[in-house]
């Protein structure tokens, strides 16, 4: 199983790496928001917080920015592999379907885990500083389960379709209210309630809370509040992904 699961990682892992231009493509999103947010809204952050620095607070949502997004393109591999007939010989070899899918999952969490490094990484360069090595360890586990549902997710969703565009449909309409929603960019204090009663339940709220309480110390509903929601909710839509998989036809 070990050796299966290793195998499908590598695979993920060299055609990130031979693909160029989706590595620069992906980077550049967050980086855009992360400049465009401090310099534009920054000061106007300092002045209702009280003179709290703005890249503080907006630097974990950017790091969980690339993660997001780079997790739920995973399962347009899927949708690939399908259509160039990969994903069949797959299937009907002697590996069972849970190992496929924990193997997709670990590869696409992996790349986002390194998208997000990067990012934290171009961070620290312009400024940015994490607490304490602890603090990093900390945030690193919140960055893995962010990636681990989001991946997850992705590929759930790939096994029910088979073209690219219904994908890319389906997870535009989520995804962008799903980041927008999390408090990534802006405190979920004060909103109003209808709006934080959405974020309370958006999973991406309690994995960007975590990240910044880890990595800068500013928690709205606690660390380790934040690390059993989204620890449960990974490990639930993995499970539910494996069940997909184990119905799916190439």
């Amino acid at each position: 199983m070990i050796e299966v699961i290793y195998i499908l990682i590598l695979r993920q892992l060299k055609h990130y790496w031979r693909s160029r231009s989706r590595l620069i493509s992906s980077l550049g999103r967050p980086l855009v928001f992360w400049v465009s947010f401090i310099f534009g809204f920054g000061p106007m952050y300092s002045k209702v917080s009280g003179g709290a620095n703005y890249m503080d607070f907006l630097t974990p949502g950017i790091i969980a920015m690339a993660i997001l997004f780079t997790s739920v393109f995973s399962g347009l591999e899927v949708i690939w592999d399908r259509q160039f007939g990969f994903l069949k010989e797959t299937l009907v070899a002697p590996i069972s379907r849970a190992e496929i899918m924990i193997g997709k999952t670990l590869g696409g969490a992996t790349i986002a885990i390194i998208q997000g490094l990067i990012v934290l990484g171009m961070t620290y360069l312009l400024g940015f500083r994490i607490q304490s090595l602890g603090s990093l360890f900390l945030g690193l586990t919140f960055m893995f389960l962010i990636a681990i549902f989001f991946t997850g997710l992705g590929l759930a969703i790939a096994s029910k379709l088979k073209d690219f565009q219904g994908y890319q449909v389906i997870l535009n309409f989520l995804i962008m209210p799903i980041f927008f929603l999390s408090g990534a960019l802006f405190p979920l204090q004060n909103l109003p309630t209808p709006i934080y009663l959405i974020s309370r339940i958006n999973p991406l709220t309690y994995g960007v809370d975590g990240l910044r309480g880890a990595v800068v110390g500013m928690s709205t509903f606690g660390i380790y509040n934040d690390l059993v929601v989204i620890g449960t909710l990974s490990a639930l839509v993995c499970a539910i992904g494996i069940i997909l998989f184990s119905k799916m036809e190439a």
